[in-house]
């Protein structure tokens, strides 16, 4: 079998802990050729150190890529693109990539949000690119560390509905094999959805009022907001012909009551924090787009919008 090029590109909390995975696993392997794309210190500090990974499931926290670059534009022809940037630089990284896309290179984009294979597809409209949902509880402790709690990471793949007739599973297998949790369906739009419902509703409300995920369950006037917003994302939801659960509303607020009452999201921590770039937009923003484009009514996400963007400015 041919050796397999991937390229992880950003290591924050997720391209650190599922890139560490995959680099351990094909350090010295013939199967896949392991590359990281990162940025100034965290480039320098990985080069010379590799990655580190805090993390109960591995005794040895440091891995090294087979090549680490400092921006696309050095990369080597790559079989498969890992994109683990923030939603705010998707657009910027998808531009660099587009010229090196051919007709079999697979885009596997980890990262949250409802739109981003729409947006992906606006700039690249060849090769492959698979819709996925990611879950893991990790973050940057330090440039080039990455710490990791909780339960292992998972990974929601599925097929291009653009080419359907492409089969990602020698991919999903090589990410298997580097002890990733991986589920590869036909059609992964419901859980990307799924996912949608409970970070953008929560992360909206969390960062409007400076509250916990706990607290938005238990008061009444927060939890009525979230659930407002919820409300709109499963009109467009049905609109675009997703198959989500009848009671998806219901079972996010039973999905929130399982997190430790204090929990923040991480939209709330960036809002509170004054961060110039947030995924304010990623959440609020798409629902907005797809309310104006489907003439659907979203007014609770568009004032809690407006809410957040004021408090930004004071």
């Amino acid at each position: 079998m041919k050796t397999k090029e991937l390229t992880i590109i950003g290591l924050g909390g997720v391209g650190g802990y599922f890139g560490f995975k995959l680099a351990q696993k094909y350090a010295s392997s013939d199967a896949a050729n392991i590359s990281f794309v990162a940025r100034a210190q965290t480039y320098e500090v990985v080069k010379e150190k590799g990655l580190t990974l805090l993390s109960a499931e591995h005794a040895n926290p440091v891995a090294h890529p087979h090549q680490i670059y400092r921006n696309v534009a050095e990369l080597p022809v790559t079989n498969v693109f890992i994109l683990c940037v923030k939603e705010y630089d998707l657009e910027n990284i998808c531009l660099q990539l587009k010229s090196s896309i051919k007709e079999d290179t697979v885009v596997l984009p980890l990262m949250n949000g409802v739109d981003i294979y729409e947006r992906i597809r606006k700039i690249i409209s060849n090769g492959i690119v698979l819709p996925s949902c990611v879950y893991v509880a990790s973050h940057i402790k330090e440039k080039g560390i990455v710490e990791h709690k909780g339960n292992p990471g998972k990974i929601v793949m599925g097929r291009d509905p653009e080419n359907p007739q492409y089969d990602a599973l020698e991919i999903a297998e090589l990410l298997k094999d580097a002890g990733i949790d991986l589920d590869y369906k036909e059609n992964s739009f419901p859980d990307i959805w799924t996912k949608y419902f409970f970070i953008a509703s929560f992360g909206l409300v969390t960062a409007r009022y400076n509250k916990s995920i706990g607290q938005v369950v238990e008061e009444s006037a927060l939890h009525e907001r979230a659930s407002l917003i919820m409300k709109e994302i499963e009109a467009i939801a049905k609109r675009k012909g997703i198959a989500i659960s009848e009671d998806i509303i219901e079972k996010t607020f039973q999905k929130a009551a399982s997190f430790p009452y204090q929990t923040p999201t991480s939209l709330q921590l960036d809002v509170q924090s004054g961060k110039a770039n947030t995924e304010l937009e990623l959440f609020a923003g798409a629902i907005i787009d797809y309310g104006k484009a489907l003439e659907i009514p979203v007014a609770e996400t568009q004032q809690i919008y407006h809410e957040i963007k004021e408090g930004l400015r004071s």
